[in-house]
């Protein structure tokens, strides 16, 4: 019994130190990171777990109300986009390539993008890489169950999924990210 409890012992001392070690060797590691660094990923990750699709975990989906057309939803997404001062910059019509393609009908898929020059200039200043984030599109998708949604990126891992951002630039993201958001909601209900 008391080899039991002195084994129990000696493993907790252990993973006490283990611990600690790791906890300054990788806190030193991720000082200059964004403060919600671990709840991004860990928000991603609870979605991950509920839906087992790393696609569905990275995006941010809205249903639209029934009843509204896409032509709704589109006027909508443009009226929302520039009373904030976003500009309507493009639009893909997927479902008509495919129907070029394979000469069936599809159903809905269009592409739209947005943008605020003033904020993509900082993000490419920052990095060229974050081109890829631009413009900021939100998909208009008709379901197999014909009924719409709007889909976008998940942009608060570009916000704060790695390293702190500079300050203004942050802010501008920020920004961006709650207006798509405003827009998507506001798309949803038909809202001008």
């Amino acid at each position: 019994m008391n080899f039991l409890r002195n084994l129990f012992a000696l493993i907790g001392v252990l993973a006490t130190i283990l611990f600690g070690v790791g906890y300054f060797q990788y806190s030193s590691m991720f000082a200059d990171y964004d403060p919600e660094f671990l709840e991004t990923y860990g928000a991603v990750a609870e979605r991950l777990i509920e839906t087992g699709d790393p696609g569905m975990a990275m995006m941010w989906s809205v249903p639209v109300k029934e009843g509204l057309e896409p032509e709704d939803v589109i006027e909508s997404l443009k009226s929302l986009a520039t009373a904030r001062n976003f500009l309507f910059v493009g639009e893909s019509p997927f479902y008509k390539q495919v129907q070029a393609l394979t000469g069936e009908e599809y159903r809905y898929v269009n592409f739209l993008s947005f943008c605020d020059a003033r904020i993509g200039k900082m993000m490419l200043e920052h990095h060229d890489q974050y081109s890829g984030f631009m413009p900021c599109r939100i998909a208009l998708v008709e379901d197999t169950s014909g009924n719409l949604w709007l889909h976008t990126m998940n942009m608060d891992l570009m916000i704060h999924g790695g390293r702190d951002l500079p300050p203004e630039l942050k802010e501008g993201a920020i920004r961006v990210r709650d207006t798509i958001r405003l827009m998507m909601e506001g798309a949803a209900r038909g809202d001008f």
